[in-house]
Order: C-alpha cells, then sequence, then structure tokens
C-alpha cells in the first residue's frame, strides 16, 4: 500500500525505513528538507493515490493539532489519518470528531519500541472503528515486531493511545525500581561488583527483562554512571496515567511514586535518577545530561 508519514525524527524516520522494506510505499514529510521526500503536506498528499492513508509521527499537542487542522483541509472523503505520536486520548477524541465531520477516518495509535524498533519491531496499540483500522492493518503488520504479539486493536477511538500512557506509567515504575535497587547495592561496602549482580539476573531470575538487560549496558558504558547528572525528564504521560488514576479513582502507588521521584531529580543530584537516565537514553535515545 502507500502511506504518507508526517515527522522523520528518531522513531518516524526508522518507521519508515521499516515500512519500506516490507514492500510498502511510503512518502515521508519532515520539516527537516535533508530527511522528507516532498517539501510540504500538500506535495505530500498530492504524491498519494486516494484513498489515502496519512500517518502523523509528530510532538503532542498544538504540533499534532496543527497537523490534523491541516490534512482536514487536504484529504477527501474515505480518507484515514493515523495519530502514532504520543497524544493524550482525549485529543484523539477531538480529532476523530473534527475529521469525521469531513468525512475522514482517525485512527489512534501508541508506538513503543524507540531507537530499536527499526531492527526489533514496534508495539503497537491502536483504537478507531473497525474499517479504518483495518485500512492501516499492512503498515500495523509490517512495524508489529515478528510473531504473534506486539499488536492489538485496543478499543475505541483514543483507546491506543490510552493503553501506551498505562504502559508509560508501568515503564515509570519498573525503572524506579531498578534504580532504587541499585543504589542500595552500590551504597554497601560488602557489594563490591554491583554491575555483575545486575548482569547475574538476566538469566534465570523473575526480574530479567529488557529493561535490565539495557541496565546492564548503560553500566558496561559507564560503571558507576558517574558521567551522568541524577536528573530524569518525565513525558508527559506518567502525569496523565496518574490523572486518570484520580478521575477513575483507581490506586496507583507505585506509578505514582515513580512520578514523583523524577519531580525529586529536579532538586539534587539524585544517584537513582542517574540509572533513571540511563535507561531512557538506552531503549529511547533520550538525552542525557553530562556533569559540567
Amino acid at each position: 500500500m502507500e502511506l504518507g508519514l508526517v515527522g522523520l525524527g528518531k522513531m518516524g524516520g526508522n518507521m519508515r525505513e521499516r515500512i519500506r522494506r516490507a514492500g510498502h510505499t511510503v512518502v515521508g514529510y519532515d520539516r527537516n528538507p535533508d530527511v522528507a521526500d516532498v517539501h510540504s503536506l500538500e506535495e505530500l498528499v498530492g504524491k498519494l493515490s486516494a484513498p489515502r492513508v496519512v500517518w502523523v509521527m509528530v510532538p503532542a499537542g498544538e504540533p499534532t493539532q496543527s497537523t490534523v487542522d491541516q490534512l482536514a483541509e487536504l484529504l477527501e472523503p474515505g480518507d484515514v489519518v493515523v495519530d502514532g505520536g504520543n497524544s493524550r486520548w482525549t485529543d484523539d477524541e477531538k480529532h476523530a470528531g473534527e475529521l469525521a465531520a469531513k468525512g475522514i477516518g482517525f485512527v489512534d495509535c501508541g508506538v513503543s519500541g524507540g531507537v530499536w524498533g527499526l531492527e526489533n519491531g514496534y508495539a503497537l496499540m491502536y483504537g478507531g472503528d473497525a474499517e479504518h483500522v483495518a485500512r492501516v492493518r499492512p503498515v500495523f503488520d509490517a512495524l508489529k515486531p515478528e510473531g504473534d504479539f506486539g499488536s492489538v486493536h485496543a478499543g475505541k477511538v483514543g483507546a491506543g493511545h490510552f493503553a501506551k500512557m498505562v504502559h508509560n506509567g508501568i515503564e515509570y515504575a519498573m525503572m524506579q525500581a531498578y534504580a532504587e535497587g541499585w543504589e542500595l547495592l552500590e551504597k554497601v561496602d560488602s557489594v563490591t561488583d554491583v554491575r555483575e549482580v545486575f548482569r547475574s539476573w538476566q538469566e534465570g531470575t523473575v526480574i530479567r527483562s529488557w529493561l535490565l538487560d539495557l541496565a546492564v549496558n548503560a553500566l558496561d558504558e559507564d560503571e558507576h554512571l558517574d558521567d551522568l547528572r541524577g536528573y530524569a525528564q518525565d513525558s508527559g504521560e506518567g502525569r496523565w496515567t496518574v490523572e486518570a488514576a484520580i478521575d477513575n479513582a483507581v490506586p496507583l502507588p507505585a506509578i505514582t511514586a515513580s512520578l514523583f521521584a523524577r519531580f525529586a531529580s529536579r532538586q539534587e543530584d539524585s544517584p537513582q535518577m542517574k540509572m533513571i537516565a540511563a535507561l531512557r537514553n538506552q531503549f529511547g535515545g533520550h538525552a542525557v545530561e553530562k556533569k559540567p
């Protein structure tokens, strides 16, 4: 099939390549002309045969809203827009309504895979009407990991991003647990090789995971994380997860505590946040702050 892809950053650029490897045609647009296939959204839409599918991969909030607004004027009834960024699920409902008024379908898709997705595939959580999801299915199949899992039609519009938000909330808590354990091991005199303790957990233990593998990668690069500041950003989805928990009266003590721990990193050079920062860099290529 043909796909228009808007946003060719760390994720979008690799997604374009993986979709092309599966034999599909991708026309990519980015504000950076060095990576773009076309120079405007108008040109992108003009390159695609109707009915079109355009996948938006830009930052949440105003950049996504602006792109959806422009596509609403350029696309035609029967076309479909996919928001694959990290938008809030309530924005999906708004965008779906705006596009439906013009006969344009909408699918929201949470995408997980970071800088490793090109080779390993992307976990996909999507929401929307079955007919619109079916139109995008060949792209979902191209992006997902090999095997039976890694892709799910989570429900109605907004369900994909809601599922991805909860995924990221769980990720916050898991990273926090590894970071706290690492700091405690580093603190005591009796444990003389913390990195190898972490490495030993990679086989045969109940806490083995890809995040643990990435922690070991980070410690191989900088054994005591001496080069990092104990500062970690929060992407916004952790906050949204806690807000949704409050709205639905669901207790999330571990996820909430992990979010607040990141706030604590803004106030001091937290050893735990060195590990959080290292993990975010390993799986997603997120920037880290080096010590001066």
